[in-house]
């Protein structure tokens, strides 16, 4: 097997073959705009040009590793990345937040044992994706209403998207000028504690009277309940480990550092001791 190629010469390989695509693609079908993103290109070609375009970029390169397919636009909208482009009928266009047919507005459940918060970042975080993305406020109105009936048959209700978009409209009013950071405390390090409901909360509180941030995992999930893929690797099966045998008739003990696994050095330990107690004899058994 070769070495993995890194991302850097990827996408530097993408740079040539599209200079080398566009510059020589003929003029029938050489497009008038081409925007990539990692490997989703949004290109504007003449009509009826798309499948020529198609199978002359599939020619550019030699090796062949680099296949294009295409999809063209349909019904006035086409997707490219997370938006739907849209044309109007005076041919200009708007934006909307794409999301698959297979999509089922699935999110984390508000009843789920998740602190109150990682369940408002999934609110703000589809506000803000329909605020940066959509660009007609009746569209934006629509989009909250999506996500309100999305929201709530994954629970929430309607007080907690109130919440966030009361938080968002004050971060916007209130928003900390950088040139003035004299009232601005130092943050004295963050920590990481297990999420319990009521429990963590306050500690958290207590935390930031300190300038100290916290943040909180579960510490029991779905996947550590239910998924074991490796059977429990018992200490004999332990390897490059040190370890210490106390004897058993004065205080003194043996440090061993062995990068073996430490069952097969304690059978060895084991061995040496039974021979080494064989080869002890007294002075009457010396004579016979």
């Amino acid at each position: 097997m070769g070495s993995p190629v890194s991302p850097i010469a990827v996408n530097m390989f993408m740079e040539w073959l599209e200079n080398q695509a566009i510059h020589t693609a003929p003029l029938d079908c050489r497009p008038r705009m081409w925007k990539r993103y990692v490997d989703d290109i949004l290109e504007i070609v003449k009509e009826g040009a798309t499948e020529r375009l198609t199978e002359h970029l599939n020619q550019v390169d030699p090796m062949e590793s680099i296949r294009f397919t295409y999809e063209e636009e349909q019904e006035g909208k086409i997707p490219f990345l997370d938006t739907m482009i849209v044309r109007k009928p005076d041919n200009t266009v708007k934006l909307l937040v794409y999301r698959k047919k297979t999509h089922t507005d699935q999110y984390l459940s508000y009843s789920s044992h998740h602190p109150l918060h990682q369940k408002l970042g999934v609110i703000r975080t589809l506000l803000d994706r329909g605020d940066k993305i959509i660009t007609e406020e009746d569209d934006k109105i629509a989009e909250e209403n999506h996500i309100r009936k999305a929201l709530a048959g994954c629970g929430y209700p309607n007080w907690t998207i109130d919440k966030v978009k009361s938080q968002r409209a004050n971060k916007v009013k209130n928003k900390p000028n950088k040139k003035d950071k004299s009232n601005t405390d130092k943050s004295k390090g963050s920590i990481v504690i297990p999420y319990v409901a009521g429990v963590s909360e306050k500690i958290s509180r207590i935390m930031r009277k300190h300038n100290v941030s916290t943040a909180m995992k579960p510490h029991t999930t779905i996947r550590n309940v239910l998924v074991h893929p490796k059977d429990k690797q018992g200490k004999e099966k332990t390897a490059n480990c040190v370890y210490e045998i106390p004897c058993k008739h004065c205080p003194q003990s043996y440090i061993g550092e062995k990068k073996r696994q430490f069952g097969v050095r304690m059978n060895e330990h084991k061995r040496e001791a039974e021979k080494a107690s064989q080869l002890k004899y007294t002075r009457s058994k010396r004579k016979e």
